[in-house]
């Protein structure tokens, strides 16, 4: 089995496909992709968010995305590969419009939509710059590394959501990638923004922490949307601060920022999802 960092790139290397016949007239292209091999039988959301960056990419590549929001409309099964289908629903000099589509042969060969997702691309421009957020704290030290299942880089905080302590539904950590291609920068940093948005919002809740998923709750992202503001590099550190403002019936919405060591913002994400908490 290859290591997590190598296996992810790996992911994000989608094979042109032929499109299929019995497809809509206005697919413009289509690209396979396998899946994480990872000890878990659901294919991760976050692998699927980078896909959908990489195929959009793919069609526009002169071309960066601008915005993603990603309906999750079913699980996938990690043993088939994922095809996705793209329609260009717009593209000019500045702006481009597209759908893309994750579908999954089952093994009893029904096709199911596993994701699809409104994605605008924009061509880098110049202009006047402002922005208003919290100060940047200095980057946490070694002494601060705290594993983030999933995420095969760097990743420092102060606050384990692992644990069953409360606190306020809020949390933030430092993470770095090993030296990468920037232009891997958009859906490297969309994967990681799937992974700790629940966490966040079980932190008020006494007895429940991030790895109790399947036994103390069940839970399943069902949107999830992402904004690139400003281009960046994740071989540099970022800091990711988000917020769970609210949870109720049965679903959970949190929101966050990326913002580099020098407190520029680059991009921003929010998601949904539900949580069944056992009883």
């Amino acid at each position: 089995m290859p290591d997590l960092w190598t296996d992810l790139l790996q992911c994000l290397e989608l094979a042109e496909a032929p499109v299929d016949a019995t497809a809509s007239a206005t697919v413009s292209a289509s690209f396979t992709g396998r899946n994480q091999q990872l000890e878990y039988y659901r294919v991760f959301g976050g692998q699927l968010l980078g896909q959908l960056i990489q195929a959009a990419r793919s069609v526009c590549p002169d071309k960066t995305v601008k915005s993603l929001h990603t309906i999750f409309a079913r699980e996938g099964h990690a043993d088939q590969p994922v095809t996705f289908e793209v329609i260009r629903h717009h593209e000019g000099r500045s702006f481009a419009t597209l759908t893309v589509t994750g579908r999954q042969k089952t093994a009893d060969g029904d096709v199911r939509v596993l994701a699809t997702s409104s994605i605008c691309m924009h061509v880098v421009e110049g202009g006047p710059e402002h922005q208003e957020v919290a100060a940047v704290p200095p980057v946490l030290g070694p002494e601060n590394q705290l594993a983030l299942d999933l995420l095969p880089w760097e990743t420092r905080a102060t606050v384990d959501l692992n644990l069953t302590t409360t606190g306020p539904p809020e949390f933030e950590f430092w993470m770095r990638t090993p030296d990468v291609d920037p232009a891997l920068a958009p859906a490297l940093a969309a994967y990681a923004t799937d992974l700790t948005l629940i966490g966040t919002a079980l932190r008020p809740m006494d007895g429940l922490g991030q790895r109790g998923n399947g036994t103390q709750f069940a839970s399943a992202v069902t949107t999830h949307t992402l904004w690139f503001h400003r281009p960046f590099r994740t071989d540099e550190w970022l800091l990711l601060r988000q917020h769970s403002p609210v949870f109720a019936h049965g679903r959970c919405f949190g929101r966050g920022d990326i913002l580099t060591e020098d407190g520029v913002l680059v991009a921003s994400y929010g998601q949904e999802a539900l949580v069944r908490v056992a009883t």
